[in-house]
């Protein structure tokens, strides 16, 4: 009797430790080995901290990303916690999809110590937190001092006409360019940049919702981008490159500028020594101004999930000071914790571009028209499809504006009849 009751007890010890054992599943979809190695060391913590809950990490490339999650989504494949780009943030939390984090955050610890710029940009779309920010990317120009310096550049170039010219003397150097173009996806960011400078502006729309893509000084924005590619200044295969193809391209020295985020500093300073390469503010326009992007990405629970106290506990663990310093040091994004201020890592010589660039009044940060819930769609398809066709000619840069702004008018005037 006594083997009998002990066997019993064991078995309904066993059967609780089952039912508690729960395996979330995480969503990474900007994805690099450096980034999964830290997000796994992040999940293992919380883990440790949480006996019985496992974390399933589940990593997409990014040039697939937004078709795949897509797909995984409409399969019913649903995970719990997601990292959450901006652009798709729209698409996503207007269709119900996201759980709201508020009443999370209402009673979080750490709440009062996010930039003010954190939850503003977290809640986007309806005021409501559907993501949390881990982190801000801004656009600079990488320079290679040793390429400028061998083409008889003297100078880094501070406006459009100088970084042509200065492309133009380096590509006349035997294998090397003067820009790595970002021709296939996630190029959106480089249009828009040499679009508004051009312009003189960053207003996407008019007041009554049309597009301001087919606009001349838009039109003569991108026509800089496509003279750069069929004037021989970038590669000839860059109409294809992705994040990892126009970063390889600076490190190995084929071509001499770059315009990335904070992110691309952890493969170049691996590669280059500091004193090869410098950070600079995006070259302005005729008016004097330039318009460097800045984006955001940060962690969203999705609706479906059957464990959100779980999962939000899962996401503390990943944004909380310590995880969200940690994350960042490697992802390269400026952190969302105002304490991250006094970190040395970013008070170091490599941030220093950035920090200028936010402190000049011409240099305007330009946030996308992420309030679209078409956006993804128009910067992961529709935007790689007619640019690659702009840059081999097959289309005219009025044409590739004008399939621009028919498509971005049609989603705003939507949006704003919907209000």
């Amino acid at each position: 009797m006594k083997k009998l009751i002990a066997a019993a007890v064991f078995a309904a010890l066993m059967a609780g430790t089952a039912l508690a054992d729960t395996t979330l599943k995480l969503v990474e979809v900007i994805t690099s080995p450096e980034r999964t190695e830290t997000l796994k060391s992040l999940t293992a913590k919380f883990e440790a901290a949480n006996p019985g809950a496992k974390v399933e990490i589940i990593s997409l490339p990014w040039n697939e990303a937004f078709q795949k999650f897509a797909t995984m989504v409409s399969a019913g494949d649903v995970p719990d916690v997601v990292e959450m780009p901006d652009t798709w943030l729209s698409l996503y939390a207007n269709n119900g999809m996201l759980e709201s984090l508020e009443p999370y955050l209402a009673k979080w610890e750490h709440t009062a110590g996010l930039t003010p710029r954190a939850l503003e940009l977290g809640r986007d779309v309806k005021n409501t937190a559907y993501m949390l920010p881990y982190g801000f990317y801004l656009r600079a120009m990488f320079y290679n001092k040793k390429l400028l310096q061998e083409a008889g550049v003297t100078e880094p170039p501070k406006t459009l006409e100088e970084f042509a010219e200065a492309s133009k003397k380096v590509s006349a150097l035997p294998g090397k360019y003067g820009y790595c173009l970002r021709g296939g996806p996630g190029g959106l960011n480089g249009w828009v940049m040499f679009g508004a400078s051009m312009a003189g502006s960053n207003e996407f729309f008019t007041p009554e919702g049309n597009s301001t893509f087919d606009s001349p000084g838009w039109v003569k924005g991108l026509t800089y981008v496509i003279d750069l590619y069929k004037n021989g200044y970038a590669p000839k295969d860059s109409v294809n490159w992705g994040f990892n193809e126009i970063v390889a391209g600076f490190y190995s020295g084929t071509c001499a500028f770059l315009d990335q985020d904070p992110d691309a500093l952890i493969a170049i300073a691996q590669r280059m020594k500091a004193e090869d390469f410098g950070v600079m503010t995006m070259p302005k326009g005729p008016d004097g101004k330039t318009f460097p992007t800045i984006g955001y990405a940060g962690w969203s629970m999705m609706a479906s999930s059957e464990n959100k106290d779980l999962s939000w506990k899962l996401i503390e663990t990943l944004e909380g000071p310590e995880g969200n310093i940690a994350w960042n040091k490697k992802t390269g994004a400026l952190p969302v914790h105002l304490s991250a201020e006094k970190d040395p890592f970013y008070a170091s010589e490599q941030f220093k571009g950035w920090f200028n660039e936010l402190a000049d009044k011409d240099a305007v940060p330009t946030k996308m028209p992420t309030h679209l819930e078409e956006f993804a769609f128009f910067k992961d398809s529709l935007v790689v499809k007619t640019s690659q066709e702009a840059l081999l000619g097959d289309i005219t840069p009025e044409e590739l504006a004008k399939q621009w702004a028919d498509y971005m008018t049609q989603a705003q005037q939507k949006f704003l009849s919907s209000k």
